[in-house]
């Protein structure tokens, strides 16, 4: 059974400026138009199983914040492993982009999964149909969510509205994923 190797701090911070390095190269439309909006940009998480909270700064003077992209990397790691990588400075973006959309209203976005280790996303794989064997979780491109006072409908349809990758709905299970893979819809 693979191990998650820890990845030290200055590993993380060489990781964390080449993903951010190669995600201003592709940033979508959406994306351009709200980087060009803000000359700052903050997000605000809840991990539900870590009863974490973040509000952090992570674009700033024109570039992404290391310690701010560190900080998410951390609250949005895989609950069960504690395993963390990178996460795609894009996706942070497109979030950026959907709470600007709904009039950044409700608290902070509740984290139901963010990375997921691929020990953990094949222990999820085999145990339900809804979860992918090659997941954009593992990759640090994908986020499953719902925003307090945010009905989850008006979540997933101003998801789609911004058509930066692909949306899933999930009523039963009370989310939405989200990801900066091709624009599709489930």
């Amino acid at each position: 059974m693979p191990r998650e190797v820890p990845i030290d701090a200055s590993r993380r911070l060489l990781l964390l400026g080449a993903v951010a390095a190669l995600g201003s190269l592709s940033v979508r439309p959406v994306r351009a138009a709200t980087a060009r909006a803000s000359t700052e940009r903050r997000l605000s998480f809840e991990n539900l199983h870590t009863g974490e909270r973040l509000d952090c700064l992570y674009w700033a003077k024109q570039a992404y914040d290391p310690k701010g992209l560190t900080d998410v990397a951390w609250v949005l790691r895989d609950h069960r492993t504690d395993g963390q990588r990178p996460i795609d400075p894009q996706l942070l973006d497109l979030l950026y982009a959907l709470r600007t959309a709904l009039g950044a209203s409700g608290g902070p976005i509740q984290v139901i999964s963010g990375y997921r280790s691929p020990v953990t996303n094949l222990m999820l794989a085999g145990a339900t149909s809804g979860v992918a064997r090659e997941s954009l979780h593992t990759r640090g491109m994908a986020i499953d969510i719902r925003i307090p006072g945010v009905a989850l409908a008006r979540l997933r349809d101003a998801a789609m509205n911004l058509g930066g990758g692909g949306v899933g709905y999930y009523p039963r299970s009370n989310f939405v994923h989200i990801d900066i893979g091709r624009v599709r819809s489930w």
